[in-house]
């Protein structure tokens, strides 16, 4: 097993685009001929759109594209911007009155972070959908749907980190699988290897980290709000060759990366979704593939804090001392 690049996972195009003032972008992935794909949801606080078209008791075999985006529920129309683009190059499900693409999405909840009135719209997606097809640009870090994004907010703003968008894919053979994520958690990151927490909730000077969970256990007192800004969501692709419901199994599976990497997790705070994806036709067992999910979908997460850059005030993992020794050093959960 080696690593390759996320985009040689299979034909699956992916453009992203960001607005840094306001912190929110949109990261989109486009297959012309349509991608199996399922969804597990594990977080109480998803913003959605079209998920049920993901159940395998729906009709619908593929879809043309999946959507990660912020603004909650307002970036949700980001994908009309996909769909319009998607339409105007005779890409989507023939009606027999018009194409009509079909166009999942999943929102991370970054308002509390740049200028909440600034959400993804249809021009943002429609340029994201673009930049997929004529100039793929995909990147770890600040952009796309994870220009927004931070760790470590059950505490308030005042003590998160920034995080961002991460990738990693592997091939074993002629299988490949990848999965991109948007680490946007209320919980801490951390190594999946080591246990080592390497972001989330900031100590009081600043300069070091602190278990979100142990922030937790101080208290049982309700917490009013928690929607300071949370939800993690991916994509998991591969090549080989899976129906709906076999792909529902496998995105619940890659849940299993989201639980090694991020503590808490699935809270009623978080939106924590998962899509898998079949761009291919290969033979390949569904479980060894929900297991190479999982650890894809934890290194992933890990990208995203490594390449993420201090913004907006709040620190990244480069920022902290120590940098990114934290992985190998940094405290247990």
């Amino acid at each position: 097993m080696y690593e390759i690049p996320v985009t040689e996972v299979g034909p699956v195009f992916i453009g992203q685009t960001e607005d840094p003032e306001a912190a929110t972008g949109c990261t989109v992935f486009i297959a012309p001929e349509g991608m199996r794909a399922g969804l597990d949801v594990r977080g109480g606080g998803p913003a959605s759109r079209e998920s049920q078209l993901l159940n395998p008791l729906m009709a619908a075999r593929s879809v043309h594209a999946i959507v990660l985006a912020g603004g909650s529920a307002y970036g949700l129309g980001a994908a009309n911007g996909v769909m319009a683009y998607l339409e105007q190059h005779g890409i989507g499900y023939d009606t027999g009155f018009a194409l009509v693409p079909l166009v999942a999405q999943s929102d991370i909840y970054d308002l509390s972070v740049g200028d909440a009135s600034v959400r993804p719209d249809a021009a943002m997606g429609y340029e994201a959908a673009r930049l997929a097809m004529e100039d793929a640009n995909y990147r770890d870090g600040n952009h796309g749907a994870g220009c927004g994004a931070t760790v470590g907010k059950l505490a308030g703003m005042d003590w998160c980190m920034k995080s961002g968008i991460g990738s990693y894919a592997v091939q074993i053979g002629e299988l490949k699988i990848g999965a991109i994520v948007v680490v946007n958690a209320l919980g801490d990151v951390y190594d999946w290897k080591t246990g080592a927490q390497v972001a989330g909730m900031l100590n009081e000077a600043k300069d070091g980290l602190r278990s979100t969970a142990g922030y937790m256990r101080q208290s049982y007192a309700v917490v009013r709000n928690k929607f300071t800004g949370n939800t993690t969501i991916g994509v998991v692709f591969t090549n080989a060759a899976f129906d709906k419901a076999q792909l529902c199994k496998i995105a619940g599976m890659a849940h299993d990366g989201y639980a090694r990497s991020i503590h808490p997790v699935h809270t009623s705070a978080d939106g924590d979704s998962v899509y898998a994806v079949s761009v291919g036709e290969l033979a390949a067992d569904q479980d060894l593939v929900g297991v190479l999910s999982a650890e894809v979908v934890s290194e992933a997460i890990l990208r995203a804090v490594e390449n993420a850059e201090g913004a907006y005030g709040f620190p990244a993992l480069r920022d902290l001392a120590g940098g990114t020794g934290l992985r190998q050093s940094g405290t247990q959960r």
